[in-house]
């Protein structure tokens, strides 16, 4: 199974290479107030796909504490275990 999931993971890294070497010509990215930004499309795309993968991060940041907190407050409710009684089978 490490056999085939290095495999895939090497098709998908030489795709990615070929792509980039594709797409290696330069774009001019225009803002706001005559602002203008000059590189690689390979270059702005991966900038753009880390900016995304970011704040999707920081979009579930909250919620994983809130639940980290919670699942701490259960916890520390959550009665002693009994010792474990012959003859009756554990869960």
């Amino acid at each position: 199974m490490r056999i085939v999931a290095w495999a895939i993971r090497i098709i998908v890294f030489v795709l990615l290479v070929a792509f980039a070497a594709k797409n290696a010509e330069p774009v001019t990215l225009r803002f706001y107030f005559d602002l203008a930004f000059q590189a690689p499309l390979v270059v702005l795309l991966f900038g753009f796909f880390l900016i995304g993968a970011l704040f999707g991060v920081a979009g579930l940041l909250g919620t994983l504490l809130r639940q980290r907190r919670e699942l701490g407050v259960l916890r520390k409710r959550m009665p002693p275990e009994a010792p474990p009684q012959p003859g009756v089978p554990e869960l």
